[in-house]
């Protein structure tokens, strides 16, 4: 029986997509300390990432946009997310283990949410790496065109620093409008 894990990253970040991974181990091939990626280092969790997709029959990322988001909710739009990962694995598992409380809809699988999955099934734990590993390289790229706002440094985050760099420099296209503090930025200039 062929058993996929499913993890985002990036739910509660003001900018950029939410990303999803879908990943189904090779037992014949075992990867040594997989965890949930938010307990491991940024150097184990880059050393993981190429690991896994060295050594995983079966692995696909995907994301949902800032738009989406804004469209559709973040939960949804992360197990949007979630869905087209496991719809472009190119080996199509009997079964899903999903990070969570709920399910993506609409697969051709048995699916079951694990709350805290991420720490428990090694198919989890290396979706949740391939996805956050993913999504902070876009941060890092993010970064790259727009510098002022230290996304390198704090991933999209509500921090200080984000929201001092929000208020001073505006709101790009990339910032999730339906987001709280990004909400009261475009109002209080007036632009929402």
């Amino acid at each position: 029986m062929k058993i996929a894990g499913a993890d985002e990253a990036g739910r509660g970040p003001l900018v950029g997509s939410v990303v999803a991974a879908a990943v189904i181990l090779d037992p014949e091939n075992p990867i040594e300390g997989l965890n949930d990626s938010k307990k491991l280092t940024e150097k184990k969790r880059e050393k993981l990432f190429i690991e896994i997709k060295e050594k995983a029959l079966a692995w696909a990322i995907a994301e949902s946009s800032a738009q989406e988001i804004d469209e559709i909710n973040i939960l949804q739009a992360s197990l949007l997310a979630m869905r087209r990962a496991v719809e472009k694995l190119n080996i199509q598992p009997d079964h899903l283990l999903v990070d969570g409380n709920k399910v993506p809809q609409g697969l051709s699988m048995s699916c079951d949410a694990v709350v805290g999955g991420d720490a428990i099934h090694p198919e989890i734990s290396a979706a949740s790496i391939l996805a956050k590993v993913t999504r902070d390289h876009e941060m890092v790229e993010l970064d790259q065109k727009y510098p002022q706002y230290g996304f390198a440094k704090h991933k999209g985050y509500p921090t200080k620093a984000h929201f001092e760099a929000i208020a001073e420099f505006g709101v790009i296209d990339e910032h999730r409008r339906s987001f709280g503090p990004v909400r009261k930025v475009l109002e209080a200039q007036g632009l929402n």
